[in-house]
């Protein structure tokens, strides 16, 4: 698209506005909801966060839940490219990271295919902020020297019809799973099969970060009944592997 020197294009920015807790949004993001003129939202991000918006900028919810979607991905970026064509200061703001499973990368391209100015900031992610709060560090000398970061939740048409469950179960010590709880019926005895042992310890962290934060406990053996038990919804990670385990350790040091 060829763009004349008159036409006003501003610059679209893709900001992680970090899992929740807003003292986790980085310095960068916060300048930017302070000067956006537009402000386009996902469902996730707090309402601690949003109140750091502008009370003059435009504010759309462009949030996308399980069941509920406020914008198809198509409008969102639709959207994104006719506001950025009317102001200067566009913000994209996302939960967690916009490159870790947030689409970040699609709306980059299709924005770039429009001639407009991208610049990415990126964000805490909960594959890493919310064990942390929870005591779990995802790499630990004695625990797990590797980590893989999966998404539970595949769309339609990607690159490829499956994730490798078994090539993620032999090679990675300690194993975050997005977006997977409704799905765990069948990711857990895929990663058995796979040959994880059915003890292997696993975190289901809920709302990660934020003053709500809950945490369920158990193994791949006997997860699956604790979640049908407690009601445990998304949104929420899975952690699984030995550091799981490590809270444990903790608990241990204090009591001596």
């Amino acid at each position: 698209m060829i763009i004349k020197e008159s036409q006003k294009v501003g610059k679209v920015y893709l900001v992680g506005a970090g899992p929740g807790d807003p003292g986790l949004m980085t310095i960068k993001g916060k300048t930017l909801l302070e000067l956006a003129e537009v402000v386009i939202y996902d469902a996730l991000v707090s309402a601690e966060i949003l109140e750091m918006i502008s009370p003059d900028a435009e504010k759309i919810n462009a949030g996308k839940r399980r069941g509920n979607h406020s914008l198809l991905q198509s409008d969102t970026t639709q959207l994104l490219i006719a506001k950025a064509k009317e102001h200067s200061i566009v913000v994209r703001l996302k939960g967690g990271d916009p490159f870790v499973f947030g689409r970040g990368g699609e709306e980059m391209s299709d924005l770039i295919a429009e001639g407009i100015a991208v610049e990415v900031v990126p964000g805490i992610t909960a594959g890493i902020a919310a064990p942390a709060y929870a005591n779990i560090p995802v790499t630990h000398r004695g625990y797990s020297s590797s980590v893989t970061f999966v998404t539970g939740h595949e769309s339609a048409g990607k690159y490829r019809p499956e994730v490798n469950w078994k090539a993620i179960a032999l090679g990675s010590e300690t194993i975050v799973i997005y977006m997977g709880i409704h799905n765990l019926s069948y990711i857990i005895p895929e990663l058995i099969k796979a040959g994880l042992d059915e003890k292997t310890e696993i975190a289901l962290i809920r709302w990660g970060t934020r003053p709500e934060q809950e945490e369920l406990y158990g193994t791949l053996e006997d997860i699956l009944d604790q979640v049908e038990k407690t009601g445990f919804t998304a949104p929420a990670i899975a952690i699984i592997g030995k550091v799981v385990g490590f809270r444990q350790s903790l608990t241990i040091i204090k009591n001596l």
